[in-house]
């Protein structure tokens, strides 16, 4: 694999297929593309290279800079705009794996009834059975080894893990004592203790695997498993640091007249270049930039185009609707450690214990492989069915009202509709908390020396959409992203019942011993006071999804069942951007799967 840093071989050499993006399903669609054949393929990657970065490889020094809120990322962020003048941050990709190389590590599935909604949507194909073949392809999973089981029990069935592909995956080393509070309690409060989350049922609480190579103790991403090991396959080109702006359109449509894709033109350093590929130009830049690429190559909604300034190439008005994405907050816990000796996050804050922990990892020891591992997806209705009913079908009732009034499209009608299938359905979960080893949240480095365990309260399937879109005919201007969060007051209703919940869990051992509130506190009580606070810290979990739709054309679709681009020849788009319906997962795992199985179309295996 030449890892070029200048693009002159690029501008001599003609290739088959580009692909723009080398993150979870853009590296392994091009890797997977040019395995056993001559293929030419191009990944161009709009950051730089981060092998052997310690962020990037060491397990729980990811998630100790991001607590830590005087760290310097070293590259640009995007700004959001929020409804409830909220704003956040999203990072723009550290480099070669973009989000698989920034995330906390979380190989997570989703509920197979989630994946069997974007076929019912209208995606023949796209169904748990072929997700599960292609997440499999993805992965190779390493038993927890006799460290970890001597002080924690875990259980999985081999027939749920992958055990060829180039990602490799394990159960790590975490924070035994505080998962066990979290996984305890919600067994003792009648939460089904899972024996194995990756058949498809992720309903109950469970102890999820990481992207973590245990030979190494380092952080599985995407390049370092579809890129970095293939360096002498002369079939694949990468480019870094090339940031793609358009797509080149061939001069005549095809006989069906469809746009034929050319090339694309992108940025290295101070100029402006081209590529040509003869077969297919394929998008892999995620759901934040494949919208808005499309978009200044003349492709979305004609009246937007216009007012940039870009000649509308094919009006296609999905592109950059039907964003939904998760979002979170925490409750966050001291812990009494005079029951036990909580290795936790905190420890991080502490300099010369972060010291020696980076070096006993290098030696295969210590605390800085610690991963993010005690999860439960539930039910809305766990903690008060009655109270959680009414309020679902008081959100039936107004969908349904507003659909007779014409203020919900169709296309949009049939989501809420297997949105309350699930939200009505007791075996499927509408709420997630994840056990944060840490405090997570602050503002401000916590008090030395205590210990914290954060549940964080994670909205899976948002009722609200958003959009993301281009602001000018600039390429490198950030594009407008408005997540209207909350502008579905149901979704507020879902976070709030997601707190109760977890205090709850202070009612019953071993969290009622051993945990004490300290965020938002006891003056936080009712359920505008916690709506209050929740809007105050919510933040993404840059799943976002939705911005290229795979849908029936007429019903907002971008691209169709094969990932083409409707209205185009040998357009494809194949990252999470895609995805129609949220789902009740962390993104990755699917990410890689979309590669996987992109890559077969491509190729017209399937």
């Amino acid at each position: 694999m030449p890892l070029l840093t200048t693009p002159d071989e690029l501008t001599s050499k003609a290739f088959d297929y580009i692909v723009v993006g080398a993150g979870g399903s853009g590296a392994t669609l091009a890797s997977r593309l040019t395995e056993g054949c001559k293929r030419q393929c191009p990944p161009l990657r709009s950051r730089g290279v981060h092998y052997d970065d310690p962020v990037v490889d060491i397990p729980a020094q990811f998630a100790a800079t991001f607590l830590n809120p005087k760290y310097d990322w070293g590259f640009p962020v995007v700004k959001q705009a929020c409804s409830n003048n909220v704003q956040h941050v999203w990072p723009r990709g550290k480099g070669l794996g973009g989000s698989t190389s920034m995330n906390f590590l979380c190989w997570i599935k989703p509920p197979s009834q989630d994946v069997d909604a974007i076929e019912r949507l209208g995606n023949p194909g796209w169904n748990w059975v072929d997700f599960q073949k292609y997440s499999l392809r993805a992965e190779t999973f390493h038993p927890a080894v006799k460290e970890i089981t001597d002080s924690f029990p875990h259980t999985y069935n081999e027939k749920n893990r992958g055990t060829s592909g180039p990602v490799g995956v394990t159960d790590p080393i975490h924070a035994y004592t505080a998962d066990k509070v979290f996984i305890d309690t919600l067994v003792n409060k009648g939460v089904k203790l899972l024996e194995d989350p990756y058949g498809g049922e992720v309903t109950g609480a469970y102890i999820a695997s990481n992207n973590v190579d245990p030979r190494t103790w380092k952080r599985t991403y995407s390049a370092s498993a579809y890129l970095h090991p293939y360096e002498d396959r002369q079939n694949l080109v990468v480019l870094p640091n090339a940031y793609v702006t358009r797509v080149l359109w061939a001069d005549e449509k095809d006989a069906e007249r469809n746009l034929v894709a050319s090339g694309v033109e992108y940025i290295f350093g101070e100029q402006k270049l081209t590529v040509t590929a003869s077969k297919e130009v394929i998008l892999s830049a995620g759901a934040i930039k494949s919208p808005h690429i499309l978009e200044l190559s003349g492709v979305g909604k004609p009246e937007l185009l216009e007012k940039l300034g870009v000649d509308a190439k094919l009006d296609l008005p999905g592109v950059g609707e039907n964003l939904q994405e998760h979002h979170f907050a925490s409750v966050v816990f001291e812990l009494d450690t005079t029951k036990a000796d909580h290795q936790t996050l905190d420890l991080f804050f502490n300099p010369e214990f972060a010291k020696e922990s980076i070096r006993l990892h290098a030696e295969g020891k210590g605390t800085h492989r610690t991963g993010i591992t005690a999860f439960a997806f539930l039910p809305l209705t766990s903690r008060a069915p009655e109270e959680t009913s009414a309020a679902i079908g008081n959100l039936e009732k107004d969908i349904k009202d507003r659909i007779a009034k014409g203020e919900i499209p169709p296309a949009l009608a049939k989501q809420y509709d297997i949105q309350l299938e699930t939200l009505k359905d007791k075996g499927l979960p509408d709420m997630e908390l994840i056990a944060f080893p840490g405090f997570f949240g602050a503002r401000e480095i916590p008090a030395p020396g205590k210990r914290f365990l954060s549940i964080l309260v994670m909205l899976n399937h948002p009722i609200s959409r958003g959009s993301i879109h281009a602001k000018t005919d600039n390429p490198q201007d950030f594009p407008e992203i408005i997540p209207n969060y909350f502008k579905e007051e149901f979704d507020t209703k879902v976070l709030v019942e997601h707190v109760k919940f977890v205090r709850s869990l202070t009612e019953i051992e071993p969290f009622k011993s051993n945990c004490t509130e300290v965020q938002p506190g006891p003056a936080c009580t009712t359920d505008e006071q916690i709506a209050d606070y929740l809007k105050g810290i919510h933040t993404t979990t840059f799943h976002t999804v939705g911005s290229c739709s795979m849908l029936p054309r007429e019903d907002g679709g971008v691209v169709d069942s094969k990932l083409k681009v409707y209205g185009t020849k040998n357009l494809r788009v194949a990252d999470i951007s895609i995805v129609p319906l949220h789902i009740a997962a962390h993104m990755q795992t699917t990410a890689y799967a979309i590669g996987e199985k992109a890559a077969d179309i491509v190729k017209g295996v399937i």
